[in-house]
């Protein structure tokens, strides 16, 4: 994959910085980025990166990834939106799709179920892996079935296991498309969850600087937030990244920030909030790549 003459050059490109292409706007360049221009193709890069041995990376939205600094080796993949399926209260999305389009179709075909997940940035591929939500549902709950791609081909899956805020897909597949089962309910109660749930983002989440969201999953009975506050820790800065003023488990980005700066808030507020209280965090944000 790493030479410049390659079977699949039509949908891959190298050296590609990747800051532009993550929430945060924080890491190094791409050594291979594939775009697959169709589920075929993504089933090829992945049979190649397998036979040549090359560590596979997936990048989604870019809305819950922290890229490394010293860039990404082998294959980077980031998916496209593709063709839609709609049969009755059954919605069918790409895993490159955004996450917003599932809110915009539930609501044309006046159904409900996904509100929890509108204000969520990313795509359903990333919200599907990480079984992405709020306090008030979580995605993998309303997932009828998820399409996976493999170095041997394609294929639908039911029932893959799921806790908070993680999916057990399968070593070494992929997400491609992903089938929500939704209902007929209350549209006007539907909306109003929805325009509840923006606003409180808008007052408790730094939503004006570049960030990834949840730094860390909430443990049982607390909240990530309040511990790391409890620690004296919120508004603190290291480098050009700065544990947000306004909510204590948001990492923003003042401009300029690198991967390591964020790495050092993150490893410095697990091991306050662990002297303190005994708690580990248990990082929710992804990183992919060489971290100097």
């Amino acid at each position: 994959m790493p030479a410049r003459t390659h079977p699949l050059s039509r949908d891959v490109t190298f050296d590609v910085p990747l800051a532009k292409w993550t929430s945060v706007r924080v890491g190094g360049s791409a050594e291979a980025l594939v775009k697959p221009s169709h589920p075929d193709v993504l089933v090829q890069t992945l049979a190649i990166a397998k036979t040549e041995g090359l560590t596979v990376s997936i990048l989604g939205g870019g809305a819950n990834t922290l890229v490394g600094d010293a860039g990404v080796p082998g294959v980077t993949l980031k998916l496209q939106p593709a063709a839609e399926e709609i049969d009755g209260d059954e919605i069918t999305l790409s895993a490159g799709a955004a996450i917003t389009r599932l809110i915009t179709l539930m609501k044309q075909q006046k159904l409900v179920g996904a509100e929890f997940l509108a204000g969520i940035p990313g795509t359903i591929g990333g919200a599907t892996a990480m079984n992405a939500g709020t306090k008030n549902g979580e995605c993998m709950r309303i997932v009828d079935a998820i399409e996976l791609a493999t170095a041997d081909g394609l294929g639908w899956v039911t029932g893959l296991p799921f806790v908070y805020r993680h999916t057990a897909i399968p070593q070494g597949a992929v997400v491609t498309r992903v089938r929500f089962k939704l209902e007929r309910g209350d549209l006007a109660l539907s909306q109003q969850k929805m325009d509840i749930d923006l606003a409180y983002r808008k007052r408790t989440q730094p939503l004006d600087k570049p960030n990834f969201g949840s730094v860390f999953t909430n443990p049982p009975g607390d909240h990530a937030g309040r511990l790391i506050e409890s620690v004296k820790l919120k508004g603190h800065r290291i480098g050009n990244a700065q544990i947000s003023e306004l909510h204590a488990n948001w990492i923003v980005n003042l401009g300029g920030a690198t991967a390591k700066d964020v790495v050092a808030l993150m490893d410095l507020a697990q091991a306050r909030v662990r002297d303190a209280s005994g708690v580990t965090l248990t990082p929710e944000v992804k990183r992919i790549g060489v971290f100097e």
